[in-house]
């Protein structure tokens, strides 16, 4: 089996000729009660082509995958699939005592049975030479061979289950005795094993490190069918997709891109400048119509005296230029609510923080943290660590590597066996959690931010950082779910914008959009930046300096703030 280039940078950037689609939907719509997520999506996907969905959360990505499979049916429209679509399913559809093997083994049926078939094939045609029914017969199995790859399916299976990880994992381990991220993992060896026609991939990033990352991406890229996929990481969008529908609201509604995510990147920021220069005419007329109409309508006065032998010529000629004054009116009026009816919305603000109102212009000339001989055991050991006032610094490694033991520290959330972190004096640190709970569940987005920015007449409005939708600015944040409570304590320290932002893995929960713009906010946020991702679009464009732990201990610093 051919994997494709292990990165999949020429697979997603050079333009394929598509054939006939062989997943198609038309007028889909879906709705859930009284929420609308879309009314009138069309999808083709062609062989070959890789489509990825993006969009803010809610707007239908996982609920289109569904009616794309077949999980769910559409309130309206209709799709054509394949017969042997595969959907990644979040949990895997296997009883608990299935083992590792027997999930393997029912990928393998499928290529095994046509194996089957091709050979019983070949036997008849030995007995029933210029029989065209068998040779029709034969050339149909050898066509579904070719496909599939039957005489490579056992080594492609070994080769999936080493690049995803599970090599080590017992074959006879039965799933209910694996974790989380094994199961996910097992869930998209079967569909790669499997190699259906049309596979529909719901965040398959999830569970997965670098290394098989890069492996799902040349593999994906290789495959000759249908692949759809919803995913959030955005160098895998770069290196698999070869389309973009992006479900966000736009001027025109869902609008499909086609090309890689770099592509889709460029396209976004045109038509975001074009949308504002729409904007900016369109409330110009708007103006000036306003403006012709109070000025055309004050052109004749009714009530100004005119003299007796005047009055005749008046309502001669008064009376003419009356009704042609007045004719222009309406026209202007009417032009002006044409307008106004269909002007386009006003394009929503872009993340910034906002600096603070006084800051001491030599502040930036020493260290907002300072840390010596830390030591948190079992979890982080740390020498030396100055995070200079405008400094910007990315904490990198895997999972347990101490990057969240880190920032803790660093905000004075837990107290090391040993070791010294100071801040600098009046300095103010924010530390954004994974896990963000508020003290009163009871209060509500919009009265926490408020309260929060009293004394800030600078602050921007959270209605327009885009971070809390309408729907929640009054419901009480105990109701709120995790995702929704970080894009609240977010949008509060972009808001207040302390001297100190300690972010952990800021970039879960956001809109391809939101992330892109918080990445370009961090670049001139007024103070210091410490930063723990394992985004790797955020690391490929991070442009200061870096620290990656592992085991708790630096394997690597880079930039002035490390030494």
């Amino acid at each position: 089996m051919t994997l494709g280039n292990p990165n999949g940078v020429t697979a997603a950037t050079t333009p394929q000729e598509p054939g006939p689609p062989l997943l198609r939907a038309r007028d889909l719509a879906k709705t859930y009660g009284a929420h609308v997520v879309f009314d009138g999506v069309d999808v083709d996907v062609a062989p070959g082509q890789r489509l990825g969905l993006v969009g803010e959360n809610g707007t239908g990505k996982s609920t289109l995958l569904r009616l794309l499979s077949g999980e769910e049916e559409p309130d309206a429209g209709r799709v054509e699939r394949p017969a042997d679509t595969g959907f990644l399913y979040q949990e895997l559809p296997h009883p608990p005592e299935t083992t590792l093997a027997q999930v393997i083994d029912e990928a393998l049926e499928p290529a095994r049975r046509v194996e089957r078939r091709l050979t019983a094939s070949a036997e008849r045609m030995d007995g029933a030479a210029g029989d065209e029914r068998v040779l029709r017969e034969y050339s149909e199995a050898l066509a579904m061979a070719e496909l599939l790859e039957v005489w490579d399916a056992e080594r492609r299976a070994e080769l999936v289950l080493a690049g995803l990880g599970l090599d080590t994992v017992d074959p006879r381990r039965p799933v209910g005795r694996m974790s989380g991220g094994q199961r996910g993992r097992l869930g998209m060896a079967a569909l790669l094993v499997r190699r259906p026609r049309a596979l529909l991939l719901d965040e398959p990033t999830n569970h997965l490190d670098d290394q098989a990352l890069e492996f799902l991406e040349g593999y994906l890229s290789g495959l000759p069918g249908v692949v759809v996929l919803a995913c959030h990481d955005r160098v895998f969008l770069d290196a698999v997709c070869t389309g973009l529908l992006d479900l966000d609201p736009a001027v025109d509604g869902p609008t499909y891109y086609g090309g890689a995510y770099s592509f889709y990147l460029r396209e976004k920021r045109l038509e975001r400048e074009r949308w504002e220069q729409r904007y900016r005419s369109e409330q110009d007329g708007i103006k000036g119509l306003r403006a012709a109409v109070r000025t055309t309508a004050r052109q004749v006065s009714h009530n100004a005296p005119r003299k007796d032998n005047e009055k005749m010529g008046h309502d001669l000629r008064g009376g003419r230029v009356e009704k042609q004054v007045s004719r222009r009116v309406r026209n202007a009026r009417g032009r002006l609510e044409e307008l106004e009816r269909d002007q386009v919305r006003r394009p929503p603000r872009p993340l910034t923080f906002t600096a603070p109102l006084t800051r001491d212009p030599g502040v930036a000339q020493g260290n907002a943290i300072t840390l010596r001989n830390l030591v948190v055991p079992g979890r982080l050991r740390l020498d030396h660590l100055d995070v200079p006032s405008d400094g910007r610094l990315l904490v990198t490694g895997p999972n347990g590597a101490g990057k969240s033991t880190l920032l803790y520290a660093l905000g004075h959330r837990l107290r090391p066996a040993s070791g010294t972190v100071l801040w600098r004096r009046g300095a103010s640190v924010a530390l954004l959690e994974q896990d963000v709970v508020f003290s009163d569940p009871e209060r509500t987005p919009r009265a926490l931010y408020e309260a929060l920015n009293a004394d800030r007449p600078d602050a921007p409005r959270l209605t327009d950082l885009g971070l809390v939708a309408p729907r929640d600015l009054d419901r009480p944040v105990g109701v709120l779910s995790v995702g929704q409570r970080r894009r609240l304590a977010l949008a509060m320290l972009v808001g207040h914008a302390p001297d100190v932002l300690l972010l952990d893995e800021p970039t879960n929960h956001l809109s391809l959009t939101l992330a892109e713009e918080l990445e370009e906010a961090l670049g001139t946020a007024p103070g210091a930046v410490v930063v723990a991702s394992h985004d790797r679009w955020l690391r490929r464009n991070w442009t200061w300096s870096r620290l990656r732990l592992v085991d708790g201990a630096v394997v690597e610093g880079q930039g002035p703030a490390v030494s």
